[in-house]
């Protein structure tokens, strides 16, 4: 039932390389969890720790919604990483969304800055401290051949991964019984939820990037994410292994057990 999310007709559909379970994926918040994960892994941000809230927001109230909630706003703390959702509670659509946008906001780090956002025009909220710049698109397949060109013709990449800072944790969609098989990003088992590598690893959580198709061995409850411990799985396959590899090294970074 994916495609009446999206307004697609049967004949569009039919005529095209449409994916059901992809275009799920981008419902589900699976997709937001994942880009939000590189960004923070790229940009040093800190995930929030119960995954992302999806506030409804348009781009007038960017600045005012996505500050901390000590000055005011919904983020659990200071450089962190949101996804604002263009459709209210009730189903109201948002006014100004920005469905198909990106944005930032950012704090004035000095009064001059502050002052700069005003003489600027710069969009602030009540305080003037908080600004937000945005772009009404995101031309996603036209961006890629920029950044390809970039790494060939400059070998400069438009983005790279500092550090682990985030990760998306397969989480239960309902509650799943013991021989059940997983179906990955978009499917009927688990959604991507996104949180902070650290509670990823105290979690032994599996990512959601490799839960296709294994076998549960133990019931999971809805909402909870699924542990390494929970499926049968191939150890010896490349990306799994190459996964608790890098487990292993960051919880022998932090101090933790490796398990």
């Amino acid at each position: 039932t994916v495609w009446g999310h999206y307004g697609f007709s049967e004949s569009q559909v039919a005529g095209g390389d449409f994916n059901p379970q992809m275009f799920n994926s981008f419902l589900d918040g699976t997709k937001s969890a994942l880009e939000m994960a590189a960004v923070a892994n790229a940009c040093g941000l800190t995930p929030p720790r119960d995954g992302l809230a999806f506030p409804p927001c348009g781009v007038d109230d960017l600045p005012g919604i996505l500050k901390p909630a000590a000055d005011g706003g919904l983020l659990t703390e200071r450089g962190t990483v949101e996804v604002v959702s263009s459709v209210e509670r009730d189903g109201r659509p948002v006014f100004r969304d920005l469905r198909w946008g990106v944005y930032a906001v950012f704090e004035a780090p000095s009064p001059y800055v502050r002052d700069c956002f005003a003489q600027y025009g710069l969009k602030t909220d009540s305080s003037g401290r908080f600004a937000a710049t945005y772009k009404p698109y995101h031309l996603i397949g036209l961006e890629l051949g920029i950044s390809v060109a970039s790494i060939a013709v400059r070998g400069e990449a438009t983005g790279a991964t500092g550090e682990w800072r985030g990760d998306v944790a397969a989480t239960a969609k309902r509650a799943l019984r013991a021989g059940e098989r997983l179906d990955g990003e978009g499917g009927f088992t688990v959604y991507g939820k996104l949180m902070p590598a650290a509670e990823s690893l105290a979690q032994d959580a599996l990512p959601i990037g490799l839960a296709h198709n294994m076998i549960l061995k133990t019931d999971v409850p809805a909402g909870r994410a699924v542990r390494w411990s929970d499926v049968a799985y191939d150890a010896g396959q490349e990306a799994i292994r190459v996964r608790r590899e890098m487990e292993d090294l960051f919880r022998g970074a932090t101090g933790r057990p490796a398990g």
